[in-house]
């Protein structure tokens, strides 16, 4: 069974984006960036990539089939076209990854008129950067078991707890946050806010340092800040089923508002390279038949990846909407840590170089791509919890206990 044909007007769309990423490739950064949204720390790197991402959206690449009132392009499945090649041109990422693969499209789902044309622009453009503010200290992976409190004052909500593991929260001008309204019940005592962060008066931001030493994740502390009640998203009491919106876009099951950019094409290229560049007792790793099934065992599985985000654009193959998705994302982040845990066997004693050193193979790479690697089968839900999922909504298996 093939994909659906594209349409001319797609195309020609194919075509105009690939051109436009060519000529308009952005210059070098001014400092190094990270490996991804989730290690932001300075401003310099925050305001390179607010400009590329502002850039992006006046030309169309972002935000293609939203309504042009909310700042979108108005077209029909054209962002999967353009996220392909933004991938394809390896240009540098979109720095507000909450706000367009999270809070755009949950506001486009559950706002109000007024909420969707206040909101979804400056998330697409990039100049409101968003965070979001569903994890706490006693609610990571039992997400209903939320304790930051929002009470009622008012055409206001007066709030106050603690929120943890804040991508971006630093940068952000405002947080897509969970907060509970009732203690009488688990799941429909929790409602989804808009809140304000930069410079709010009752909002404390405060960075965590990761074992990589970056520190793009923060907490958050809510002491008696005052949210208006127009910045509520949905009914009271509808926070858990906006959150299941939420993450369904984070975890990949529906497509976003815009392509995260700075992809590689072939990720086993750098592996090989790596291996063909190290010296053991005077011989190239790549020649050692251990390191080599190593290789080609990685390569199979980038491989069967690529087919099977293939095979998810193919309609009538995705039996049930989360399966291929989820799958994706629970493999693609094994498969990342698969591939750095490698890079810094066959690098030996150079692994133990970090990304300051002149002497580090790919400056430093591979170690950092290991450490940061443990991040990527947390976020959006454990693999633990993807399992758990796949097991028994998809696969209809008993729940565990």
């Amino acid at each position: 069974m093939a994909a659906s044909p594209s349409s001319p007007e797609q195309n020609d769309f194919r075509e105009y984006a690939r051109r436009w990423l060519q000529e308009n490739a952005p210059p070098p950064p001014p400092e190094r960036l990270p490996m991804s949204p989730l290690e932001i720390m300075t401003v310099g790197q925050r305001n390179y990539l607010q400009d590329w991402q502002g850039q992006c959206h006046a030309a169309g690449l972002i935000g293609c089939d939203y309504p042009q009132s909310y700042g979108g392009g108005g077209h029909t499945n054209f962002q999967p076209i353009a996220n392909q090649e933004l991938g394809h041109a390896r240009v540098p990422f979109m720095i507000n990854i909450v706000g367009l693969s999270m809070a755009a499209p949950t506001i486009l789902k559950h706002g109000s008129e007024e909420q969707k044309r206040r909101f979804i622009p400056g998330a697409l453009s990039g100049g409101e950067i968003w965070c979001q503010g569903f994890s706490e200290p006693g609610a990571g992976s039992d997400m209903a078991n939320q304790q930051t409190m929002a009470v009622a004052e008012g055409d206001n909500w007066i709030v106050n707890g603690h929120k943890v593991w804040t991508t971006l929260g630093h940068f952000a001008r405002w947080m897509i946050l969970i907060a509970r309204t009732s203690r009488h019940h688990k799941y429909d005592g929790l409602t989804y806010f808009l809140a304000p962060i930069a410079g709010h008066p009752g909002v404390t931001v405060r960075p965590l340092v990761k074992m990589t030493g970056e520190s793009g994740f923060n907490e958050v502390l809510f002491e008696d800040a005052v949210i208006p009640d127009s910045h509520r998203l949905d009914d009271i009491g509808k926070g858990w089923a906006v959150a299941m919106t939420t993450l369904t876009y984070e975890r990949g099951a529906a497509e976003s508002a815009g392509g995260t950019g700075g992809q590689s094409s072939d990720p086993a290229q750098g592996l090989i390279e790596l291996a063909r560049e190290t010296q053991r007792n005077g011989l190239c790793a790549a020649a050692d038949p251990v390191t080599r099934d190593a290789l080609m065992q990685r390569v199979i599985a980038m491989e069967g990846l690529r087919q099977s985000a293939r095979r998810a654009r193919v309609p009538g193959l995705c039996d049930h909407p989360m399966r291929l998705p989820l799958q994706q994302k629970l493999l693609s982040s094994e498969n990342h840590q698969a591939n750095a845990r490698l890079g810094v066997e066959i690098a030996g004693a150079a692994s133990t170089l970090y990304k300051l050193d002149p002497n580090a193979p790919r400056q430093g790479y591979w170690p950092l791509s290991y450490m940061a690697s443990y991040g990527n089968t947390i976020a959006a839900g454990t693999n633990e919890i993807q399992r758990n999922i796949l097991g028994e909504r998809v696969l209809g298996l008993a729940k565990s206990k």
